[in-house]
């Protein structure tokens, strides 16, 4: 879970430093870092959901409202599949 977390960040200070030098495509890196990121906070946190077993889902371990904010990560700023779609067409010049 360390790792897939380590590499989210990664992407998202590519896509930043990226942005800042004015470099290739910002939108292309920033939606791969959006949709990257947010599908990594949603498979961490049900991870760690599934890692506490019925703790997980109890108010006051905060877990579940961690698993609840990932999912609206995904949905906010564009919806993933969305993300998905631009890159892709980034990608092969449509």
């Amino acid at each position: 879970m360390v790792t897939e977390v380590e590499a989210a960040r990664s992407l998202v200070f590519t896509a930043a430093a990226r942005y800042d030098q004015g470099v290739g495509e910002p939108g292309r890196f920033s939606s791969m870092a959006k949709l990257f990121a947010s599908d990594v906070t949603m498979k961490v946190t049900t991870d760690a959901v599934q890692i506490m077993g019925g703790y997980g889902y109890m108010v006051e371990y905060g877990v579940e409202r961690f698993m609840r904010d990932a999912k609206v990560f995904q949905i906010f700023e564009g919806a993933n599949q969305l993300h998905q779609m631009g890159v892709a067409r980034s990608y092969l010049g449509v």
